[in-house]
């Protein structure tokens, strides 16, 4: 363990709307860190320009320095999540290009990749986001180079999926700091005793997400789930399953209660509506982008599944 001489200090800057789970996840293990270890390891600072910022269940977190303390900050994290597709606080993304520009590090939590995205300082950097988001910052920003990872560790840039992944990033930041002993006694502080890689999936396995373990189902969801917006044919997908496309349709009716390529829909459709409400895109674009022939094709279908139309609900979310 290197010689300790100065607590690191760590910005945290949550964005209104911001999971709270997200923030602790950040937060606690560098509190339990200063508490193992025979003196203070880090300085936690969150920063804000209003007394308090409100987390997306409306508890309170008191900012406790300005946004000019985040030039003196070893890095600063951008907690964030809700719909980020109106975001445009400039004074946040003024000081996040100012702080690239200074060296400073950043790291975006949760929805905070989006944030970071939209102040220009990931080009060339891989990154992640929380699932909810990757859709549309893909839609909207196809140059970045993004993963469906739990965190990214790219040299000045730190990007975590959110939730509960946190706790494995800071699982590895504090380990890389201080030593893996102190990482562990952290983790095992948490009861976090199952530590996740980097690269570990964001989302539960197929079996818990579909509800079956019928290998021909979860083979054609899982391509399913990487072709929404090139849709494959249904012999396409029974060639791929290893069965033919009557029997196909049969498991899916059996297993799902739907026929194979009604449930294809409605993965297209879900994806439909996320990038709704979290991009700006048009519906015509969004309907390009889940792998419809045209918007009046999509709005029809859209409808028929959520019972409002896609125009319906762009009003409903437009601030």
């Amino acid at each position: 363990m290197a010689t300790i001489s100065a607590p690191t200090t760590i910005g945290l800057l949550p964005i209104s709307g911001f999971a709270l789970m997200s923030y602790a996840s950040v937060a606690e293990p560098l509190r339990a860190a200063n508490l193992l270890a025979p003196e203070p390891l880090y300085e936690v600072q969150t920063l804000g320009s209003d007394p308090y910022v409100s987390s997306s269940g409306g508890a309170l977190v008191p900012c406790t320095h300005g946004f000019e303390a985040a030039l003196k900050c070893n890095l600063v994290c951008v907690i964030a999540g809700g719909s980020l597709n109106a975001f445009e606080n400039a004074t946040v993304l003024s000081l996040l290009r100012k702080l690239a520009r200074n060296g400073v590090r950043l790291a975006g939590i949760s929805g905070g990749p989006v944030v970071l995205a939209k102040a220009g300082v990931m080009q060339g950097r891989r990154m992640t986001v929380h699932w909810e988001h990757a859709a549309a910052l893909s839609e909207t920003h196809d140059d970045l180079l993004l993963e469906r990872s739990l965190f990214v560790i790219d040299r000045d840039r730190i990007t975590c999926a959110g939730g509960t992944a946190p706790l494995d990033l800071m699982h590895a930041l504090i380990a890389a700091d201080h030593g893996a002993d102190l990482a562990r006694r952290v983790s095992d502080w948490f009861m976090h005793t199952e530590v996740r890689p980097s690269g570990g999936p964001q989302r539960s396995g197929l079996v818990e997400r579909v509800g079956t373990t019928t290998r021909a189902v979860l083979d054609a969801v899982e391509v399913m789930e990487t072709h929404l917006a090139d849709p494959l044919s249904l012999g396409q997908l029974a060639s791929i399953a290893g069965v033919s496309t009557r029997q196909l349709n049969r498991l899916f009716e059996a297993k799902l209660g739907t026929t194979t390529m009604g449930y294809y829909r409605k993965l297209r459709l879900e994806l439909a509506q996320r990038l709704l409400i979290q991009s700006k895109l048009s519906i015509t674009e969004i309907a390009f982008a889940t792998g419809f022939a045209g918007s009046a094709h999509f709005s029809k279908a859209y409808s028929t599944e959520f019972g409002h139309s896609p125009s319906m609900m762009k009003k409903t979310i437009l601030p």
